[in-house]
């Protein structure tokens, strides 16, 4: 699994690629906390280039949205590696879920 981070719109945007196992998990926990070191008005979660995403992954997620204090979060999952569970587990409830990175950012700066 890899990471990188990016600023687009005045969102920071954290792209993940690869697979979040319970091995990957703790190093996307840590990332996600590296971009909430910069206080950021909203964080965009990518997992558009996640191939297999396990409930480790999901479990980071979650706990994102539970640290994110004033930041708003988003996330871009589609297809059956990420999307399908999200929905399937209801997560999609817990937190904003787009299609795509453009939709998300665009959702974003309406709010």
């Amino acid at each position: 699994m890899t990471t990188t981070v990016s600023l687009r719109d005045e969102a920071t945007v954290l792209t993940v690629a690869g697979e979040v196992d319970l091995a990957t998990a703790p190093a996307l926990e840590n990332a996600i906390d590296t971009a909430f070191g910069g206080k950021p008005a909203a964080l965009v979660i990518d997992l558009s280039e996640v191939s297999f995403l396990a409930s480790a992954g999901m479990a980071a997620l979650v706990a994102a949205h539970q640290r994110a204090g004033e930041t708003r979060i988003a996330v871009v999952a589609d297809g059956p590696a990420t999307g399908r569970q999200l929905k399937m587990t209801n997560l999609d409830q817990v937190f904003a879920m787009y299609p795509t990175l453009d939709q998300a950012l665009t959702a974003l700066r309406g709010n």
